[in-house]
């Protein structure tokens, strides 16, 4: 491989890294053959300011992993043949064609469209969901955070609300099912909780099952047990209401509602709640009221109540907490934020109009909708039942529930699209399976950062025979006939423009262009690149939709931008924006909003937050026959599998290649050891893990952070490698275990921490 000048004026590069969610900036050095020899924090970024945890040393192993470089075909045999791309491309879309108009184009579905560092595809991906005329946009997102999304969207006025965790600020910090020395989702994770562990003046506590690195920093830890968040976040809310430690100034000032869900936190049974989470009623009462006296406090929570029984209430409860004791808009608390590009959108209910899913009834949450009912809403006799699927940038195989039962529902597919870099679980599924370039081979960025943007440039010539998304996406929107395979007369404005860009040339001419050809809008990204894109410096043509968000995000918050040092007035202002992401390789600051100003960002009329959600406040009175069930269901399988733990070197199924991790090869099972004692097992034993949906084998590790009863392992395992010289699988894919229906009633996310199993252990056969 040879580098390309245009991509490498020198050897070492500005980027980000691309397996969480905080992306944080890094220097990439790379020699001549191709490879990351060097990979250091970046000190120029402006948020992670040279911090980098390990797995970001580890990149080179995603760049120069096994990758796909011809598009393929299967054939009748279930054998894959390498075709052209222009074959590729007219095939795949004469046949989305084809069922659009046979069949209607809420048949065909998409999956993905993202990752921790690849969200261009996303955007581009809509010109083809356009084309094909669906609505169904199936996210990773919806498998986690569309609960929280649901909730925003009743407290703060729309469901893409979002809000900061300054941890690093406030004086009390409450963590709950989340573990940021492993699993990061906040700035500097490890310095910030190092940081907060030795301050005698701040507290800390960590609410989880399992002894985390962060809990063993704590000043308190409850351990709860799997699942029963909801009643100890129910207890905590009734010892403030009851005992009237509620901040009775800030709910008269910026609620509504408070006298509604006043009689449901009044009538909770605290010491039966407390009991029922499995934890000291004196401690919880000891850490309720010192989070009521302090003067601020910050929550946070991740996958640990997202994808755990009571889902949805969970993401209620969790933020009652901060609202009613007061913590929340000023210096030191949650406090509403903006992004440059929002992650998701706001949809109605379904009495509302709101888009639902024709087999399962599903409700659109986000404009996204949740894997979990995917496979259902395939395997099915209904007329309207999905027909085709294009997965993008994700492997449902492995990363979706119930993997027996995709499998299954991808065999009924009419057409099945894999676009990725690497021949994946569910690429071997496909009808076409895409090459795509690689994240450092294209331009890209993130779009999880509040207030700061960083756009990617590559620092790698694409892998020869693969196209970035973006490409591919235009391709197909013009095979099937809906834009025009060029724009000449925009083009040659676009080219003025740049020049002269006080003239707003290339607004009007684009204006006009949508004005004549309304239709053209949906397709917006492709045409700016294939026109405003050809006039970028340095080949960011994919980044030219980027000019139309900045000029929005000019005039939605002028006054924070200015505060952040961006300089402009009306158009002139969103043109600085623009400029400063193509021109900031480390990264930008795009806005700093006053606190003062947090309260214009609720969506509400009356700038308030309403409290009170009635179909929640009936969840949580119900709360006590719901879990009769539970303890029904649990009865029969002794272990709580909490699965998708993140550990050291586990991330995403994006890396493949299992010698990327420095420790934990097999992704062991955490086991308590009195449990193993009682099975039979020691450190190093195979055991085998199963219930109804399946069985999967899996090394043993004794541990005490586990508590009896409470069992472990990672996600990202049990993935097919193809080596050199051999083809192998390590370690155990935890959704071989859960099952779509085993999902929170509302959102459908998963409880993928709580999957009920039994465990024996795994006798070696000696052959004679």
């Amino acid at each position: 491989m040879t580098f390309n000048p245009i991509y490498m004026p020198t050897t070492t590069h500005k980027s980000a890294c691309i397996l969480c969610s905080i992306n944080c900036g890094i220097e990439i050095t790379v020699d001549e053959a191709g490879r990351f020899t060097k990979i250091v924090g970046d000190p120029d970024h402006p948020t992670s300011e040279g911090y980098i945890c390990q797995k970001a040393t580890r990149l080179d192993y995603y760049q120069n992993q096994k990758r796909l470089d011809s598009p393929l075909r299967k054939r009748p045999d279930g054998t894959f043949e390498e075709i052209s791309w222009e074959t590729a491309i007219q095939e795949i879309a004469d046949q989305l064609v084809n069922i659009r108009d046979t069949h209607g184009g809420d048949t065909v579905a998409y999956a993905g469209g993202g990752g921790q560092g690849n969200h261009f595809p996303g955007i581009y991906a809509s010109a083809t969901r356009s084309a094909v005329g669906t609505p169904y946009f199936y996210s990773a997102l919806a498998q986690e955070k569309t609960g929280n999304f649901w909730v925003h969207g009743k407290l703060f006025g729309k469901q893409n609300s979002m809000y900061e965790e300054p941890i690093d600020e406030a004086q009390f910090v409450l963590l709950i099912g989340t573990n940021p020395l492993q699993s990061h989702g906040i700035k500097k994770a490890r310095k910030v909780i190092n940081a907060l562990a030795r301050d005698k003046d701040r507290t800390l506590v960590v609410v989880d099952p399992r002894l985390t690195e962060t809990a063993k920093k704590a000043d308190h830890f409850l351990q709860l047990k799997p699942g029963r968040d909801a009643f100890l976040m129910s207890a905590m809310l009734g010892i403030i209401v009851q005992e009237g430690l509620e901040d009775k100034a800030f709910i008269e000032k910026h609620t509504v509602g408070f006298d509604a869900i006043k009689p449901h936190f009044m009538a909770i049974p605290v010491e039966e709640y407390v009991a029922r989470a499995g934890v000291s009623l004196a401690l919880v009462q000891q850490i309720t009221r010192e989070m009521a006296a302090a003067a601020t406090v910050s929550i946070r929570s991740d996958l640990g109540i997202e994808m755990s029984y009571n889902s949805t209430l969970n993401a209620y409860l969790k933020r009652l907490l901060f609202l009613i004791t007061g913590n929340f808009g000023k210096k030191g608390t949650n406090h509403l934020t903006t992004w440059l590009f929002p992650l998701l959108g706001n949809s109605k209910e379904p009495e509302a109009g709101g888009v639902v899913t024709h087999v399962t009834k599903a409700k659109e949450i986000g404009k996204l909708f949740p894997p979990n009912v995917l496979p259902l809403e395939i395997d099915s006799d209904h007329p309207k039942r999905t027909r085709a699927l294009i997965v993008e940038s994700a492997n449902p195989l492995s990363s979706y529930a119930d993997a027996p039962r995709q499998r299954k529902a991808y065999r009924k597919l009419d057409l099945m699209v894999v676009i990725d870099v690497a021949m994946t679980e569910t690429a071997r599924a496909a009808h076409y399976v895409l090459p795509a370039s690689s994240q450092f081979e294209k331009y890209e960025a993130t779009f999880f950062n509040d207030n700061f943007f960083q756009l990617r440039a590559p620092i790698s010539p694409p892998l020869a025979g693969t196209l970035p998304e973006y490409e591919i996406h235009t391709r197909l929107a013009q095979a099937m006939g809906v834009i025009p395979k060029k724009f000449p007369i925009l083009k040659a404005i676009a080219k003025i423009d740049r020049a002269i860009p006080n003239l707003k040339l290339f607004q009007l001419a684009l204006g006009l262009t949508f004005t004549r050809k309304p239709k053209w809008q949906a397709y917006a990204p492709i045409i700016l690149k294939e026109t405003l894109g050809y006039a970028l410096p340095k080949g960011a043509k994919a980044a030219a939709f980027l000019w139309f968000t900045s000029h929005l995000y000019a005039k939605k918050y002028p006054k924070a931008i200015k505060h952040a040092g961006i300089k402009g007035k009306g158009y002139a202002l969103g043109e600085a924006i623009f400029n400063k992401i193509l021109n900031s390789p480390s990264g930008v600051v795009l806005s700093k909003h006053d606190i003062a100003d947090h309260w214009k960002l609720i969506a509400h009329k009356d700038k308030k937050v309403h409290l009170a959600i009635p179909e929640l406040l009936q969840w949580l009175d119900d709360l006590p026959v719901t879990q009769q069930a539970i303890d029904t269901y649990e009865a029969e399988y002794p272990f709580n599998l909490m699965a998708g733990e993140r550990r050291s070197y586990n991330a995403n199924t994006v890396i493949r290649n299992p010698d990327w991790r420095k420790n934990d090869q097999e992704g062991y099972l955490k086991i308590n050891p009195a449990d193993a004692k009682a099975l039979g097992i020691a450190n190093g034993d195979t055991v085998s893990a199963y219930n109804e949906q399946g069985r999967v084998q899996v090394i043993a590790r004794l541990v005490e952070e586990v508590p009896v009863g409470v069992v472990s392992i990672p996600n990202a395992y049990g993935l097919q490698y193809d080596g050199e010289t051999d083809h192998h699988i390590i370690g155990a894919a935890p959704n071989e275990l859960t099952t779509a229906a085993h999902c929170d009633p509302m959102a459908k996310t998963p409880y993928h921490k709580n999957v009920r199993i039994k465990l024996e252990k795994v006798e070696e056969t000696i052959l004679a």
